[in-house]
């Protein structure tokens, strides 16, 4: 397990292999890492599916609308929808997209951003300038490699659980 510097600001994933630890960029992106807490704090991420999961490229999770499946889950439909909460400005930086960093999945409005967000399986530095980065992974990246493949995967994994660690 990864050491956890601040609590408030860490995201614990319950996948099926276990969990992955995400620090987040509230420096960086401020409305997106608070956005991401609020969503966990509401169990809203719970059950939620990885419904776009491309080798070497990146892990997509995040529609709480079509994406849960224990509470209207459509997989067809995963990945259209996003929370009842306004969508986000982009809060682009000089942070790359590296493995392991957390990037804000949105339309083509770089303005659209809501709940919805992938995973980095590699480095992605065409990506850079043009997605939200607003977290880290810390440790469990190996439970992120062995999710699923697909587009969307025939029987997608899921987010367990997502907790604020200073709350677990």
């Amino acid at each position: 397990m990864a050491e956890i510097k601040d609590p408030e600001n860490t995201i614990l994933i319950e996948l099926k292999d276990g969990t992955v630890t995400i620090e987040l960029l509230p420096d960086v992106a401020p409305k997106h890492a608070e956005r991401m807490k609020e969503l966990a704090r509401s169990g809203a991420y719970d059950n939620v599916c990885f419904h776009r999961v491309i080798d070497g490229f990146m892990a997509q999770t995040g529609d709480v609308e079509h994406g849960d499946m224990e509470d209207g889950f459509n997989l067809r439909r995963a990945g259209t929808g996003g929370s009842d909460l306004p969508d986000l400005p982009a809060e682009f930086s000089k942070l790359p997209h590296d493995r392991g960093t957390l990037g804000a999945a949105r339309s083509q409005n770089p303005n659209s951003a809501n709940s919805q967000f992938f995973i980095n399986f590699k480095d992605n530095h065409f990506l850079n300038g043009q997605y939200t980065v607003y977290g880290r992974v810390i440790s469990g990246m190996e439970h992120v490699d062995a999710i699923t493949r697909g587009e969307p995967p025939a029987n997608p994994d899921r987010m367990i659980s997502v907790k604020v660690a200073a709350d677990a």
